[in-house]
């Protein structure tokens, strides 16, 4: 066996064309994720989903650099690049422009492991909500949610961070897709959201994603979000086995609790999903990460990073998906970002990439 990345790669007995290696990561329902690797939960679907569009999936998966192997387990480990690689070629394969949401309508809370668990036996939908924004590192280290209630409207959003993929809206295409189907576990077959926004170009054809969300989709969105009325939060979820509960909180809180996680990726995580609502200022990260500005500042230098460093990584990160998969205007990225004036965001995304903003949009950018 070989070590690739922290992935295994099988050396003999398999048939992978000369010089290709895959990735073989055994399955670890206990292992504590590195940045940017997830467990292959949801995606498992992707093997049926092909099946069903008449598509073989082996010679699919193995074009990715995959063992197909690693879809009989869904807790098996892949790099989250490589799964956006996968999903690239089987839209490609399928010619089917909405292969994520059919990924994501497989899903179910047993797709998301022992965080899927612990939502079904939360006291209440807000409960089993919060418990996803929580804990879903432990299953996920390159989508993070994160939820918001305002004004009677609750907001649950998903975004990736410190990632390269061409098709990241698919991957979000499936997170929502199966979140919406938890919805619909815990509150009833009936529950539907009040509308779905998605950062993506609108499709020719929407109406899988009308029949599927069964509420109004908004394309060419900031971010992938389920919007729903937050009085939904108070409801009581049915069936839930409080005992199991705190075993599983147990469980989780000793898995985040192992050493192997970055203090820097866990920044990004909460910097990825505040930085557009501008509410990621240094003081406020670290009152959200329970300690003083300095402490942030010294653990953050102590990795040989600054809080402005990671700040511009994540609004690039933010710029380029924005840029690549939807049709936003300049004006408006530029002020998601904090950007007063294009003009200043259309200058720093110069220093980050040696490209305009509009250059890269036309050259169809992606690295």
């Amino acid at each position: 066996m070989k070590q690739v990345d922290g992935t295994e790669c099988l050396t003999a007995g398999d048939s992978r064309p000369p010089g290709q290696e895959f990735h073989t990561v055994p399955a670890a329902s206990e292992r504590t994720l590195a940045p940017g690797y997830i467990h292959l939960g949801v995606s498992k679907g992707i093997v049926p989903t092909l099946c069903e569009l008449g598509v073989d999936p082996d010679p699919v998966i193995r074009a990715a650099g995959l063992d197909p192997r690693l879809f009989d387990d869904e807790m098996s480990v892949i790099p989250f690049a490589v799964v956006g690689r996968l999903y690239t070629l089987c839209v490609a394969r399928s010619g089917c422009a909405h292969f994520g949401l059919l990924v994501g309508r497989r899903a179910s809370t047993l797709s998301l492991g022992l965080v899927g668990r612990l939502m079904r036996h939360s006291h209440t939908i807000g409960d089993a909500v919060r418990a996803l924004v929580s804990n879903l590192s432990v299953q996920d280290r390159a989508v993070v949610p994160s939820l918001t209630s305002r004004d009677g409207t609750a907001l649950l959003t998903f975004a990736t961070y410190q990632v390269e993929s061409r098709n990241v809206e698919q991957i979000l295409d499936a997170a929502v897709g199966v979140t919406v189907n938890i919805l619909r576990t815990l509150c009833g077959s009936d529950w539907r959201p009040g509308e779905v926004l998605l950062p993506r170009a609108a499709p020719a054809d929407q109406a899988p994603y009308r029949h599927h969300f069964r509420a109004p989709v908004r394309f060419n969105r900031e971010s992938a979000s389920i919007v729903f009325p937050a009085r939904d939060l108070e409801r009581r979820v049915a069936g839930a086995d409080p005992m199991m509960r705190a075993l599983l909180e147990e469980r989780i809180s000793q898995m985040k609790g192992r050493p192997g996680c970055e203090f820097s990726d866990d920044v990004r995580r909460l910097m990825r999903t505040r930085l557009t609502s501008h509410r990621c200022s240094a003081d406020d990260t670290a009152e959200r990460l329970a300690m003083h500005r300095r402490t942030l500042s010294r653990r953050l230098k102590d990795g040989g990073l600054g809080y402005r460093g990671i700040t511009n990584e994540v609004r690039f990160e933010i710029a380029r998906q924005l840029l690549q998969h939807t049709t936003v205007p300049l004006g408006e990225i530029a002020a998601a970002l904090g950007y007063s004036e294009a003009s200043a965001f259309t200058r720093a995304f110069r220093r980050w990439s040696g490209r305009t903003p509009t250059a890269w949009r036309s050259e169809g950018h992606c690295e």
